[in-house]
């Protein structure tokens, strides 16, 4: 019964990162989905940004204030800069021009595009010396065609759109929610390529954020204080580029609408939960790993999409989803062989072996302290007394016996 209870507390230990992730799918899949009607209704998104950091902050501030009272680290210049920083990339550039980018196009779309983010991180990665690439290793080979195949794939969902796949219920929805649903899939009237630009853009700075929040955490030991202060600047950057953007008072309003739930649902889960949860991840499996997920948040979005928006899909975006989506494995393939390498290797440097105590009590020693006692066990068995010579002070000294192990 302990080993069966042992077995399924490692197995939950070791999928706590991938429950964890796939978890945060959904909610930002849901996202997607509340924040799309809410700007078809009329909302600013640079208000929007505001509210849901608003959000973030109120939420987020009395847990990290009570909970990390004693383990938050000195607030020094150096830190405080990459606060500023992580707030203008995320917050600021990263959700402004994601949100831009979904009004200009669909949440698949974006979705889609998005799945470039484990590719941006992976090369970026390597250029701030967090990931290594040795070309002769297969795993290598995989996260760098990995990496050139999702670019790809992006590339032909920007340039090409192709005709319209219908689903199987899409005839159904579409005939019986036109009526009821406000028009949000028109992509013919839209700029497809001024929103996959700025999505891209959006990508390029979440994934800077990612890696300039695993460097902030090294030395800023406090997961939900750094997440507080990173929402907390962030919406005071936001108000001051939202001041500059929207010259009119009318846009600040919001009521008990889908506009205050869009920017509570996306502060409380998107921003506040889901920064504090990818911290945690990215300690223990870093930045690539935490952003290998994210095609699952497509397929959610394709699907609640039809359903809620009767969103059309072309066929341009389901070849260039398949390449995103297989180059995006391929990265997590070669990171996961990785990981295990690395986990053989600090298993085979910390090998412990076991012997067996007096007590019958399992006892574990060190690689070389067992060498010097199964040596000493030899000597004992066969008689042979060998002086041991200090090297300090040359003299001869009695040898050193080891008990003799219990016979079993």
């Amino acid at each position: 019964m302990e080993g069966k209870g042992e077995c399924s507390c490692s197995f939950y230990q070791r999928a706590k990162p991938y429950i964890a992730m796939i978890s945060l799918q959904f909610g930002y899949a849901g996202m997607n989905i509340i924040t799309k009607v809410s700007l078809n209704r009329g909302m600013s998104h640079y208000v929007l940004v505001v509210y849901r950091h608003a959000f973030a902050t109120a939420v987020i501030a009395p847990f990290a204030l009570i909970l990390e009272r004693k383990i938050r680290p000195k607030m020094s210049l150096m830190i405080f800069l990459q606060i500023f920083v992580l707030g203008l990339l995320g917050p600021v550039i990263d959700q402004n021009f994601y949100y831009a980018g979904l009004k200009f196009t669909s949440p698949t779309f974006s979705c889609a595009m998005s799945n470039m983010l484990p590719a941006m991180t992976f090369v970026m990665a390597v250029l701030c010396r967090m990931e290594k690439v040795d070309i002769k290793k297969v795993r290598c080979q995989a996260k760098v065609v990995g990496t050139i195949v999702t670019v790809a794939g992006a590339m032909l969902m920007t340039l090409y759109k192709g005709h319209v796949v219908n689903l199987i219920w899409s005839n159904h929805i579409n005939s019986s929610t036109n009526s009821n649903v406000p028009e949000v899939s028109g992509s013919s009237d839209k700029d497809w390529l001024k929103g996959s630009i700025l999505l891209i853009f959006a990508t390029l700075a979440w994934a800077s954020f990612f890696i300039l929040q695993n460097i902030t955490m090294r030395k800023y030991t406090a997961p939900l204080s750094l997440t507080a202060l990173v929402c907390f600047i962030g919406t005071l950057q936001s108000i001051a580029v939202t001041f500059v953007m929207e010259h009119k008072t009318s846009v600040w309003t919001i009521g008990f609408d889908m506009n205050l739930l869009a920017a509570a649902y996306a502060g409380i889960i998107s921003s506040g939960i889901a920064y504090y949860v990818q911290g945690l991840v990215m300690e223990k499996r870093g930045p690539v790993f935490v952003t290998a997920f994210s095609p699952l948040m497509m397929i959610i979005v394709a699907i609640m999409g039809s359903f809620i928006l009767a969103e059309k899909i072309y066929i341009g975006g389901i070849l260039g989803a398949v390449l995103i989506v297989a180059g995006l494995y391929s990265v997590l393939w070669g990171k996961y062989k990785e990981y295990k390498e690395k986990e053989i290797e600090e298993s085979i440097i910390s090998e412990p072996v076991k012997g067996i105590n007096g007590n019958s009590q399992m006892m574990i020693l060190e690689n070389n302290e067992a060498i010097n006692d199964i040596e000493m066990q030899k000597n004992d068995e066969n008689k042979i007394s060998t002086p041991v010579v200090n090297i300090s002070v040359p003299m001869q000294q009695a040898p050193m016996l080891a008990k003799e192990a219990p016979k079993i």
